[in-house]
Order: C-alpha cells, then sequence, then structure tokens
C-alpha cells in the first residue's frame, strides 16, 4: 500500500529534500548514489533504460496514472510515498507540477574505451556548468544522431534533475561517461582513431561548412564552458578548431545551440 505522508520532516524522506539546493546536489547525489527523476515521461524513459527505483514520491492522482508502476513496485518492496502538493512543496522546495518524482539508483558509468568503441560521433562536454545547457545538449545529440557524450570532471551532472527535464530523459537514452583526466583524455581519443575538433572562434579555424565537405570517419566535437569557452590548453592538444560562420554582427551561440547546429552539419552520411 501507499504509504501516506502529512509532514515535511520525515526522515524517511531524506533523498527529496531541498532539491533546489544544485551545491547540495552536486555534492551529495554522487556520493549516495542515487539520483532525482521527475515526471512521468522521465521516470518511465529511466525505467527502460534498466534503472532501478529506490523510492517514488507523488501526489495522490499519479496513483492512478502510474498505477503499473506502484504496482510494480509493491511486489518489489520499493516505497511509494503519497502526500498533498503543500507537503511535497515544503519538501521539495519547489512546487511539482509534473506530479511525480523517483529516487533512482544511480547507475554504474562505462569506461571511456567501452563507451566509444563503435561510436563515429562524440561530443565531448568541458566544463559546462549550466544544467539546462547540458540537457539540452543531450537532446540535440538523441536527435541528431550523436553516438555518445564524454563530460569532463568539473562539467555538471547530465543526472541532475533538471538536466534530466530539460533532456527529455534522453540523458537514458544517448550513452554518456566522464573522461578523466582532462585535457589529457584527447589523446586517448586519438589513440581510438577520432579526429578531435574545438569549437571556438580562432584565427586559424575551419568553417563548419568546409569541415562538413569532407568530415572525418570519427569525430569529437569538444564544446566549452558559458562565457570562457574552450581551455587554451585543450584548444592546443586538439587536431583543429571549427567555427560556425555567422551573420547580423553575432560571434557566437549558446553552446547548446552551437552544438546542435554542428552535429547537424557533420552527421555522419550513410
Amino acid at each position: 500500500m501507499p504509504i501516506a505522508i502529512t509532514s515535511a520532516d520525515d526522515d524517511r524522506l531524506t533523498d527529496y529534500v531541498s532539491l533546489t539546493d544544485v551545491a547540495l546536489r552536486r555534492r551529495t547525489e554522487p556520493a549516495r548514489g542515487l539520483y532525482i527523476a521527475e515526471s512521468e515521461k522521465v521516470i518511465r524513459r529511466a525505467l527502460g533504460a534498466g534503472h532501478r527505483p529506490r523510492s517514488y514520491l507523488m501526489a495522490q492522482r499519479w496513483l492512478t496514472d502510474l498505477a503499473d508502476l506502484v504496482d510494480a513496485a509493491e511486489s518489489d518492496g520499493i516505497p511509494v510515498y503519497v502526500g498533498e502538493h503543500d507537503v511535497i512543496e515544503r519538501l521539495t522546495g519547489f512546487h511539482l507540477h509534473r506530479g511525480a518524482l523517483a529516487s533512482m539508483h544511480r547507475p554504474e558509468l562505462p569506461t571511456v574505451a567501452g563507451l566509444v568503441a563503435g561510436a563515429r560521433r562524440v561530443l565531448v562536454l568541458e566544463d559546462i556548468v549550466d544544467h539546462t545547457n547540458v540537457g539540452a545538449v543531450f537532446r540535440s545529440a538523441a536527435a541528431l544522431g550523436v553516438d555518445a557524450v564524454l563530460v569532463t570532471p568539473r562539467c555538471a551532472d547530465p543526472l541532475y534533475r533538471r538536466s534530466i527535464r530539460v533532456s527529455m530523459g534522453t540523458v537514458f537514452q544517448v550513452p554518456w561517461t566522464r573522461i578523466d583526466p582532462w585535457p589529457g583524455g584527447i589523446a586517448d581519443l586519438k589513440a581510438a582513431g577520432f579526429t578531435v575538433a574545438t569549437l571556438a572562434l580562432a584565427d586559424d579555424a575551419v568553417s563548419l561548412d568546409e569541415l562538413a565537405a569532407a568530415p572525418p570517419e570519427r569525430l569529437a566535437l569538444v564544446l566549452g564552458t558559458e562565457g570562457d569557452g574552450l581551455s587554451h590548453h585543450t584548444l592546443d592538444a586538439a587536431d583543429l578548431t571549427v567555427t560556425i560562420p555567422m551573420a547580423g554582427g553575432v560571434d557566437s551561440l549558446n553552446v547548446a545551440a552551437a552544438g546542435a547546429v554542428a552535429a547537424w552539419a557533420l552527421r555522419p552520411r550513410p
């Protein structure tokens, strides 16, 4: 049976406390081996990817919409907590528009070598700190046929709640892992047969049109952090720098938009 909650101080619900505190979530989620999935679509995509729930937290009406998940949880001994919206809001720190949350066991990440073994197109996210941008990059990667995403040690967590939500759950669809050390890992990508290209403004950059006209068989495209862009160590270690031709006096795009444009232009041809 679902477990009714009436207080935001219930010790059984520590997984869901203060979800808006980014610093807290970044610090505790990896250490505790959990992440939070929000909304029916995201929860179902996480389960479809083979991820295992620790518990569910939802408003009363979602017991009907998620009846199959509730039944499966009860069969597996996974607690399902149910409460009024005001109690859930006090607990989590935000209004739960999408009705349901799941605390999920964080899966073990694959090795870089194993992840990219059969890949032709890889995106590398260097130190992107905005979770919305990370989620948007993953959504584009899924839509545009990117085989894998690598994130550097200081990049925001793709399994943070906002990243997952913005990606529409595609963080469970696109294979990804962390590449460490960085930019030392560029040498490993080259050794695996990848041409490593950085997306940046540079005097010696080739245009995206030029690279797309004769794209390499295997390409790892590195996208830089908001504001500062890519480090000079990364630019020096890469095979080439590519830039998107601009009009209207604009010199750059948001990192997620730029990544989508480049991924489409450089998509593998049959």
